[in-house]
């Protein structure tokens, strides 16, 4: 049994399909395949049932691969902290965000790690929470920016800030004459939402459900934003489709000039969510995510509350 037969059996597992396996591990599917029935004839058992186009997982083969995957973090930890052990500060941190986090916290956050820690690049992705939480879980990312609640086994948590929620309006809008709007103008007005899969999306809904899409005799669905970002639907905003929902970080109306966009606060209480640091118990950089903290704190806009 080697390390490569345990990449081999977690990566099929998770692809589901051998080809796609063997292309994440840089071999021929033939190889991997081989590596795989050898790995099973030592054990004794059968890891996955074979069907044209199809592969599941037995249920012997679901324990055995989740330990191979703990191995495989094992494995990869004694490889961190001989190559990092001297400096946890050296070499590039896989760093995950949430589509609604990220492109308002990078751009101030990788000058500020830059400036501390010049020899820990960032490699960066965007994607959905369960992606990032099951990349996250197999080593392919180190630490993860998302909103809480997130609770998964054997990962640790880290609240960092609370973040208001704001409303978006076109300048011209005749909720710009109010202080701040209520669940009574928003049930009136048509609210572009990001698409399902947003746990921003999930949020909205949860806090203000008068958000939620309109029916009317006119028009059987008001326009969403389904499956855009929030850049699209502030685009949207200022055309004059609607108005929105977005966390202060995002806000920004000084993308477009103030005749164009205006911002607005909830009436109490105010919708808010907590954005959190997510990493592996078993990480063996933790001074990686403590200066990965401070500098989320450091080039964190005035809107939010520091935790």
């Amino acid at each position: 049994m080697t390390l490569t037969e345990l990449r081999y059996i977690v990566a099929v597992a998770r692809e589901r399909h051998f080809g796609r396996a063997a292309k994440a591990c840089f071999v021929s599917q033939p190889t991997l395949s081989v590596a795989v029935k050898k790995l099973e004839a030592e054990l004794e058992v059968s890891l996955f049932e074979r069907s044209s186009g199809e592969i599941s997982i037995t249920r012997i083969g679901e324990q055995v691969i989740a330990q191979a995957q703990r191995t495989l973090e094992q494995a990869e930890a004694v490889k961190q902290t001989a190559q990092q052990g001297r400096d946890q500060l050296s070499g590039p941190l896989k760093v995950g965000a949430i589509y609604t986090i990220g492109p308002y916290i990078f751009p101030s956050l990788i000058p500020d790690i830059t400036a501390s820690a010049p020899d820990m690049p960032l490699i960066i992705e965007e994607n959905y929470t369960a992606i990032l939480a099951e990349k996250l879980k197999h080593g392919q990312l180190d630490v993860i920016l998302i909103s809480l609640p997130f609770d998964e086994p054997g990962i640790a948590t880290l609240p960092v800030y609370e973040e208001p929620f704001v409303v978006l309006l076109p300048s011209a809008h005749p909720l710009c004459e109010s202080d701040t709007i209520g669940d009574s103008e928003l049930g009136a007005e048509n609210v572009l939402l990001l698409g399902e899969g947003h746990c921003f999306r999930k949020q909205i809904l949860a806090a203000r459900p008068s958000c939620a899409p309109k029916h009317n005799d006119e028009l059987t669905t008001q326009p969403s934003a389904d499956g855009s970002s929030l850049e699209t639907i502030r685009h949207m905003v200022v055309s004059g489709l609607g108005i929105t929902v977005l966390p202060c970080t995002a806000a920004g109306a000084d993308r477009y000039s103030q005749r164009l966009l205006k911002i607005k606060r909830f009436n109490n209480p105010i919708p808010t969510r907590t954005v959190a640091l997510a990493w592996r118990k078993s990480f063996p950089r933790p001074r990686a995510i403590n200066v990965l903290s401070e500098a989320i704190l450091n080039s964190n806009p005035g809107c939010t509350e520091p935790l």
